[in-house]
């Protein structure tokens, strides 16, 4: 899941972008209100966080003008403003939820998996499958052979960026800068050591499921039916 974080308080900010991804989320960050409106119309993404009081266009103008351009991004609008008329402009500005700060990182996510819930387009399947592994980012749960697969929220993570890209050679260079944040370090080894977690928790002994591209990196097998 791809979660966008409209903040401008360095301190607020790095502490949602470090505890999302530790959940397991990808999360692209901006500081004011024109790049949040240039990232949210131009790259896909599940949801978004949005302050208020931010630079540029305000918290409440850039979900006005995001619903005026039928970008159908569920918010979560943060606010230190706990009264009912600043919920309601913002809710009427086209907010999903709205959480007064300071709150708790447990609400935010909760709020968000809400949201994530709701945002599912009605009548079409979210599932991402490949072979026969199945995961629902609404929920979380992944299974193989309809059996229940625990993983960490890094492998979550790495496995819903395989599954969204099935078929696809991904690098490891990509996968640390989606997954991990970080720029690719030939000297460390953290996507291979994840992947082979990935390939237990599996039973993925023959590796026909996630396969080894050399030279690039991994790709996971496509649904059954779409050319490999």
């Amino acid at each position: 899941m791809r979660i966008l974080i409209v903040e401008d308080n360095p301190r607020i900010a790095g502490f949602l972008q470090k505890g999302l991804r530790e959940e397991g989320y990808v999360v692209e960050m901006a500081a004011d209100g024109d790049t949040a409106w240039e990232k949210a119309t131009t790259q896909g993404f599940d949801a978004a966080v949005v302050d208020v009081m931010i630079p540029g266009r305000s918290g409440i103008q850039l979900v006005r003008d995001l619903r005026e351009g039928e970008v159908r991004l569920p918010v979560l609008m943060l606010t230190a403003r706990d009264r009912t008329e600043d919920k309601v402009v913002g809710l009427d500005a086209g907010a999903d939820d709205y959480l007064t700060k300071p709150f708790e990182f447990s609400e935010l996510t909760a709020r968000l998996r809400a949201l994530l819930r709701r945002g599912a387009s009605p009548g079409a399947s979210a599932l991402l499958k490949a072979g026969d592994v199945e995961m629902d980012p609404a929920t979380r749960e992944v299974r193989r052979g309809g059996k229940p697969v625990e993983l960490t929220p890094r492998e979550y993570a790495v496995l819903e960026y395989l599954l969204r890209n099935a078929g696809r050679p991904l690098s490891r260079a990509a996968m640390m800068e989606h997954v991990w944040g970080i720029r690719f370090d030939p000297g460390t080894n953290i996507v291979d050591v994840c992947i082979n977690s990935l390939r237990t928790k599996l039973e993925d002994r023959d590796r026909g499921l996630i396969q080894t591209v050399r030279g690039v990196g991994y790709a996971i097998k496509p649904p059954a039916g779409e050319p490999e």
